[in-house]
């Protein structure tokens, strides 16, 4: 088995035509005040997933160098945005919605000639296949276009006065501030831009830090970021996460946190920001979802969506199914066919047409999957799918565990990874204790018919996650419902019309309800005098 899977990794020979020529990216500047500024200090090499291999030996392939940026350099940047805003007197924030919706527009046609660069630069950097990278590129769009119509919307129904108590008032929404945008590796486009777009568009500026993986993600996208928005606006800041974010953090000129990672990162950044009551955080973070079977489950769908669930790449999104509660009548034809699905799904590499398992971006992740599995079976697991938990380099085969039990490492921490977790039960109880006594409530998925036992878990669970899923996997779409979890999950509702909430305030500009006052309101809107008092109507 291991020799099967070296065998997938690639020869020179073999790469398709067009990754064949694959040049590395020499990305030695980063975007600040509106320049693509030469980086004179050190580079960091970024290299893929995927080896190349030779007569002698197998090699990652090389996808360019970024800047390593110093603290000085990312302060620098995280004054600039500072200085963009101006304490709200900023260009950006005073800009009128529609003018700021333009220039998200004019940046989105500039992204939509990148497509094949960035679908390339995912597949390549993270290991995405290249259905999956396509799909994140495309649904970033819809995201970024989702935003502007709930903007509009939002605007509209803000257009209005109203008069209550003798007092008139007009009620919008304004910009927060710096906005620092983190997104993850899995998802390193669609994910940054959940909270960067929102963000953006609400009027605040941003520092993007792209993640330790998929960090050239966005180097096709510097210019249409310069071109499209007031200089200071947006800018990156690159390097070593431990280098350069604390000292951002640390600084309190950061007003918003849009992150999404482990809780104990969160925790950390927010600890050494000097104002944390000033701190708006928005966090998506951990998750353990569960899969639970009840004994009259359809077991076709149950398994379909199980293994979907699991390991859609590879298994490395937060809302992948990560254990999976069986009960023991039908867990032994739960297991088989969970077994015979693991077994038909395609393994390769990214391009390779219709490719589930891929390697692995993170270096230190095979060995820290093989060591859960290796605990897992020192205490009573079996691997019950062929080849299961045999890695090579990168590449990890899935694993399907059983019986998996609370003495074990995988049955509290989130593997983000292709290692599934099988549970046997007797009663829906020993599911429902289970999330109850998790630190982590993102979603849930219930497989069953009998809907007296489906109310029973959906009213048990409701109070401990934050999305029931009934005979289908957990999954963030469509993008208009709330995203979200509890304990350690979330932080802040993310959706399309959500994140443009979270990511500013209610502002109220009222006067009593005298003539004069009428006036004063009526000559300022009617003249145009004021961006925030309007009462223009969006089309």
């Amino acid at each position: 088995m291991v020799h099967t899977i070296k065998s997938l990794f690639p020869a020179v020979n073999t790469l398709p035509e067009q990754y064949r020529n694959w040049q590395p990216i020499r990305q030695d500047y980063y975007l600040i005040d509106g320049d693509l500024r030469r980086w004179d200090g050190s580079l960091q090499e970024v290299f893929s997933p995927v080896c190349i291999r030779s007569a002698e030996e197998c090699r990652h392939k090389i996808v360019g160098e970024a800047p390593l940026l110093t603290e000085a350099a990312a302060l620098e940047t995280l004054g600039v945005a500072a200085r963009a805003y101006a304490n709200g007197r900023g260009v950006w924030p005073t800009m009128s919605v529609g003018e700021r919706i333009q220039s998200v527009q004019k940046f989105t046609a500039a992204m939509l000639k990148k497509r094949p660069e960035i679908v390339a630069l995912l597949l390549w950097e993270i290991g995405k296949s290249l259905q999956e990278a396509e799909r994140e590129f495309d649904r970033t769009v819809v995201y970024i276009h989702d935003t502007l119509e709930a903007l509009k919307e939002l605007d509209r129904v803000s257009s209005r006065f109203v008069i209550q108590q003798g007092i008139i008032g007009q009620i919008r929404r304004a910009p927060l501030g710096v906005v620092l945008c983190m997104g993850p590796y899995n998802f390193p486009l669609y994910e940054t831009f959940t909270t960067l777009i929102p963000a953006l568009v609400m009027g605040n500026t941003i520092l993007l830090k792209p993640p330790r993986f998929g960090i050239l993600v966005f180097q096709p996208l510097l210019e249409a970021f310069r071109d499209s928005f007031p200089a200071g606006v947006i800018n990156t800041v690159y390097g070593d996460g431990e280098t350069v974010v604390p000292p951002l953090m640390a600084s309190g000129q950061v007003d918003v946190l849009g992150f999404i990672g482990t809780h104990r990162v969160a925790d950390a950044l927010r600890a050494v920001h000097p104002r944390p009551h000033r701190l708006r955080c928005v966090l998506g973070l951990d998750a353990k979802n569960p899969a639970i079977i009840l004994p009259d489950a359809d077991i076709e769908l149950a398994v379909a969506e199980c293994i979907q669930g699991s390991l859609t790449f590879n298994g490395q999104r937060c809302t992948a199914l990560k254990i999976m509660f069986v009960h023991r009548s039908i867990a032994d034809d739960f297991l088989q066919r969970m077994s015979a699905g693991i077994n038909a799904l395609t393994c390769g590499m990214p391009w390779e047409p219709g490719v589930t398992i891929t390697p692995l971006p993170e270096p230190e992740k095979p060995a820290y999957l093989e060591g859960l599995v290796i605990d897992a079976q020192n205490l009573g697991a079996r691997v019950v799918n062929p080849g299961g938990g045999v890695r090579s380099d990168s590449f990890f085969y899935p694993a399907l565990l059983y019986p998996v039990t609370p003495a074990m490492r995988v049955y509290h921490e989130e593997q983000f990874g292709p290692v599934v977790a099988v549970v046997p039960f007797d009663d829906i109880r020993e599911p429902i204790e289970y999330v109850v006594a998790s630190n982590y409530g993102q979603q849930a998925s219930i497989f069953g018919q009998n809907t007296d036992l489906l109310a029973q878990l959906v009213d048990a669970l409701v109070n401990q996650v934050c999305r029931i899923n009934i005979n289908s996997q957990c999954q963030r779409s469509p993008d208009s419902f709330p995203f979200n979890g509890r304990k350690n999950s979330a932080d802040g509702a993310q959706s399309v019309a959500d994140a443009l909430r979270i990511f500013s305030i209610r502002i109220v500009v009222a006067a009593r309800e005298t003539d004069a006052n009428r006036e004063i309101i009526s000559t300022i809107v009617r003249e145009r005098k004021s961006h925030f008092l309007s009462t223009d109507y969006i089309l």
